[in-house]
């Protein structure tokens, strides 16, 4: 209602009345980290010298995590999503997004220091959460040459487990815990699959498996997940959520919860479960990237142990 035309376009020019800024991607596996209750936190990555590497430090600041390895350049975008939205009628709606990102090569200055930096952390930490959402190759942080390093960690150091989300490649990582949803499974193991059926599936993980070395946690939206170790494949179900959701953000849900599980002993059945329980919270909130508390996450287990139990009907 406030927008202007613009006299030097003629064009409507729409007037920005609030910003939100929060770590996205990976900032968002680390969200609900601090949320779920997890100790120190270190952020290791490249952003570039500008205003959204600015508001990135800051936010994680603000959460408490350590970013002293979080190299700046001055060459290098911070990659960033901006998504728009049009508050009509007390209703918010998405319009294009604009995302910036890097289109080159990370330099190999930059490789030297995250892998640096993995190594220098190793003694510190139980587990590694990796966010890996570039499409372009070797143009975000995890680069062949990195991914290749963290197989080597994951040999050397099995107790500490390494949990991957990775859009395009994750079938190229060994020797770490693999979240895919089924779409990105499929592609992994046959990259001309158009159809993803309930058999098919079953092969796919067990073939992820077999390449990992690690347990495969494949997220199947509101049918829960598919968990491959080294038995036959189980099904955790998810629990049902009624009325509005919003599923951005789900899968690093997903992620904070099963790392976490898995560094404090868990299974990977009971990392699934926790991983479930706090998708369903954060689907919940709308029109942000939700995260979830543990007393969230109990409550919302007695629900779903209420919800999964066999019911004995009678006449």
């Amino acid at each position: 209602s406030l927008s202007e035309i613009s006299l030097e376009t003629g064009l409507e020019a729409y007037q920005v009345v609030e910003k939100r800024c929060s770590p996205g991607a990976a900032g968002t596996v680390t969200s609900n980290l601090v949320a779920l209750g997890a100790g120190k936190l270190y952020a290791v990555g490249v952003i570039g010298d500008d205003g959204e590497g600015y508001e990135l430090r800051k936010g994680l600041l603000k959460l408490g995590v350590d970013i002293e390895h979080l190299l700046v350049l001055r060459d290098r975008f911070t990659p960033t999503y901006t998504k728009p939205m049009i508050r009509e009628d007390g209703k918010e709606r998405e319009i294009n997004r604009m995302d910036i990102k890097n289109r080159s090569p990370l330099p190999r200055k930059a490789e030297d220091h995250i892998v640096q930096a993995l190594h220098a952390l190793l003694p510190k930490v139980d587990g590694i959460a990796i966010s890996d959402q570039v499409q372009e190759r070797n143009c975000g942080v995890i680069t062949d040459r990195v991914r290749e390093v963290l197989a080597e960690i994951g040999r050397m150091y099995p107790e500490k487990p390494i949990v991957v989300d990775s859009r395009e490649r994750i079938g190229e990582f060994r020797r770490a815990v693999l979240k895919p949803n089924r779409c990105e499974a499929a592609r992994a193991v046959y990259p001309e699959f158009e159809e993803v059926d309930p058999k098919s599936i079953l092969e796919i993980g067990r073939k992820l498996r077999e390449r990992a070395q690690r347990p495969v946690f494949v997220t199947m939206g509101g049918d829960g997940i598919l968990v491959f170790d080294e038995d036959q494949p189980f099904r955790v179900p998810g629990f049902k959520v009624q009325g509005e959701i919003d599923i951005v953000g789900a899968g690093d849900s997903v992620m904070a919860g099963v790392l976490l599980t898995l560094c404090a002993g868990g299974t990977p059945r009971e990392a699934a479960v926790v991983g479930n329980l706090v998708a369903s919270i954060t689907i919940q909130q709308i029109g942000t990237t939700g995260t979830a508390s543990p007393k969230q996450v109990l409550e919302r287990f007695e629900e779903w142990r209420e919800q999964s139990s066999p019911r004995t009907r009678t006449a």
